[in-house]
């Protein structure tokens, strides 16, 4: 009887060509049934592929929601406290952080790279690009509530507000949709505020690529200038490699455009390394204006992410990037 191998280098057609590969194979691992096991890959595939589409991705609104729970029980526990403390919540976001920062590290890595240039005290306007779900931005203000023992407020879009039990989370975490004169006023008494100028359009219309999509926003740098406080510009590498998004299609454009509400799916958790790195605060400048101002901000975080961002971002690139270079510690 010829041998499939002997068949194989004799150039007959009666054998397909990938049988012939898979006996080559076969022979140069030493394995045998190379077929099967490569089965058995295809159908793992077949089986994870809802899990990294569908499942992942919502594991952050889990998350969300747990948080949520968490800050209920949290609230019933100590209801009798509440007439004698000031500050009822501070166990409360000092246990959330700590539950984020270490999802953070785990999944991700996560690193926060010029950290020292938030102030130990005083205002600071922090402006950042916003990822398909601005889960970096999350990591961020736990590891600034335990690392400066400080609470970032952030600008959210309004239809935040109306998820379905989040108020209590937007609350205790001093989230506002605005408007400009409450921005100012928090600058004002001392604390730090972040923005983000793209929202919710740069989240669905960017894309691999890290456009940056503000248009022509500049109420962000009004507030700066009337609040008198430096801006410090950020930006997360890997956001949109975590995360992707399928609202630039032309379907959920037109369905933001008309109904101004995030339709588009997601997908994605992927556990990619994720840096955040922060650049030198642009300090106050009575003589600029808001025009000129925004348009600075807007090349400060290009500048972070022509420097720190391989364009465009490949998932599988992130990856590998990660977890060879935990091997290479190891």
């Amino acid at each position: 009887m010829i041998d499939k191998n002997q068949t194989c280098a004799s150039g007959q057609d009666s054998i397909p060509y990938m049988t012939c590969l898979i006996h080559i194979l076969e022979e140069w691992f030493g394995v045998e049934q190379l077929e099967d096991y490569l089965n058995f890959a295809n159908h793992l595939l077949w089986v994870f592929t809802p899990l990294i589409l569908l499942i992942l991705p919502y594991f952050t609104i889990f998350l969300l929601y747990l948080t949520i729970i968490f800050l209920h029980i949290y609230k019933r526990k100590n209801v009798l406290k509440e007439a004698y403390s000031h500050n009822l919540w501070d166990g409360a976001r000092k246990t959330v952080a700590t539950l984020w920062d270490g999802h953070a590290a785990v999944w991700h890595g996560y690193e926060v790279h010029g950290m020292e240039k938030i102030p130990k005290e005083g205002p600071a306007l922090i402006i950042f690009y916003h990822g398909a779900i601005p889960i970096d931005f999350y990591y961020f203000m736990a590891k600034i509530f335990i690392h400066k023992g400080r609470t970032c407020r952030v600008v959210a879009d309004h239809f935040v507000f109306k998820i379905p039990g989040f108020s209590l989370l937007l609350d205790v975490f001093c989230a506002l949709h605005g408007p400009r004169e409450k921005c100012v006023e928090i600058l004002r008494s001392g604390h730090l505020l972040a923005i983000s100028p793209g929202g919710v359009r740069e989240a669905l219309f960017s894309d691999e690529t890290y456009n940056i999509v503000w248009g022509n926003r500049k109420g962000f740098a009004q507030v700066a200038i009337d609040a008198k406080v430096p801006i410090i510009p950020m930006f997360t590498q890997n956001i949109r490699e975590g995360f992707r998004s399928l609202g630039g299609t032309r379907l959920f454009r037109w369905l933001y455009e008309k109904f101004r509400y995030p339709f588009a799916p997601m997908y994605g958790g992927f556990p990619v390394k994720l840096r955040t790195y922060l650049g030198d605060p642009i300090p106050y400048d009575p003589k600029i204006t808001a025009e000129e101002l925004a348009e600075k901000t807007k090349n400060a975080v290009q500048a972070l992410i022509d420097k720190h961002q391989r364009i465009p971002g490949n998932i599988m690139s992130a990856l590998l990037e990660r977890f060879h270079k935990k091997q290479k510690v190891n």
